[in-house]
């Protein structure tokens, strides 16, 4: 299919659960290409773990339980997030402190340019923040993704706070990997980040926006405008960088849970970050509601937000 497509000059979109991606109401101009592609085979078992190879198709959350099962660590705090394997070098796909580069050690892909199958390293994917080289580039079709786990019942050290506060540990401390699962889980039903068919907050993409990561004259600009809003939680990231909550600033800028827009969208009851459907609405009018968020943080704050999810067909 995506040799004829080329032929054709048609644009071919790829999709596998879609659970990341927003599409104009006018669709997609051209052929769609369901993923469905199942297998996690062991390839090797050795001194620094086990590298475990797996389809694109696969069902990411159930991967990640699979892997628990085994008595495998590395991805306990990536549990609960919806769609495939595939999808996750995407955008490097991270939450509650781990991210996939960090367990990636190859993605198997299909070059549309070069007309055949290559096997990227992990520095030839450009990992970065919630991007990679596959973001917004249709060269690259991903076939398999080779995950480097830890032999372990414990979990990888506890990066991020909130999920150290829940479980009761200090940052960097290990527990075991299941109950770290269990506690991600009940955390993002909490946000309305685990699908549920009974609760509309969870009729969303995820977290909408990317956190800002602000160099220190930005970081300096923004705690300038901060006097009468309080001071921000903020992380140190790479370079003397700093990142900033996107909810948090959301919410200073007056845009509160449960805020909404025009033809039944709205800002989540439970998480700012989170942008659903009452039924009925619009590309369009998500849109519509994400630029005018994204507009009053910029002009409370002078920061702009940055979508996570793929715009296909539509921008913001």
């Amino acid at each position: 299919m995506m040799r004829s497509a080329a032929r054709k000059g048609y644009r071919v979109l790829v999709l596998s659960g879609g659970s990341n991606v927003v599409i104009g109401d006018a669709g997609f101009p051209g052929p769609v290409l369901l993923m469905r592609t199942r297998g996690v085979t062991e390839v090797e078992r050795d001194h620094r773990g086990v590298l475990l190879r797996v389809a694109a198709g696969e069902p990411w959350d159930e991967f990640v339980a699979r892997t628990l099962a085994g008595g495998l660590s590395g991805l306990e705090a990536l549990s609960g997030i919806p769609g495939s394997v595939g999808a996750t070098p995407i955008q490097n796909v991270g939450a509650y402190g781990q991210e996939v580069a960090q367990t990636i050690e190859a993605v198997h892909v299909y070059d549309r340019v070069d007309d055949e199958v290559k096997v990227l390293s992990l520095p030839e994917c450009g990992f970065a923040y919630r991007s990679s080289i596959f973001k917004h580039n249709d060269r690259w079709l991903v076939l398999e993704v080779d995950f480097r786990l830890a032999v372990s019942a414990a979990s990888a050290p506890i990066r991020y706070a909130e999920l150290a506060r829940h479980l009761g540990v200090e940052a960097g401390e290990r527990v075991a990997a299941e109950r770290v699962r269990d506690t991600v889980l009940k955390l993002r039903a909490g946000k309305g980040m685990v699908l549920d068919p009974d609760d509309p907050d969870t009729r969303s993409v995820g977290s909408f926006f990317t956190n800002p990561v602000l160099s220190a004259q930005e970081w300096a600009t923004v705690q300038d405008r901060l006097a009468d809003a309080g001071e921000p939680p903020s992380w140190p990231a790479p370079n003397g960088t700093v990142k900033v909550p996107a909810a948090w600033l959301i919410e200073k800028a007056g845009f509160t849970k449960g805020y909404a827009g025009r033809d039944g969208v709205a800002i989540s009851a439970k998480h700012t970050l989170a942008l659903t459907h009452r039924g009925g609405g619009t590309t369009a009018a998500l849109l519509d509601l994400a630029r005018e968020i994204r507009d009053g943080v910029r002009d409370r704050f002078g920061v702009v937000l940055h979508p996570e999810p793929v715009l296909v067909n539509c921008s913001l």
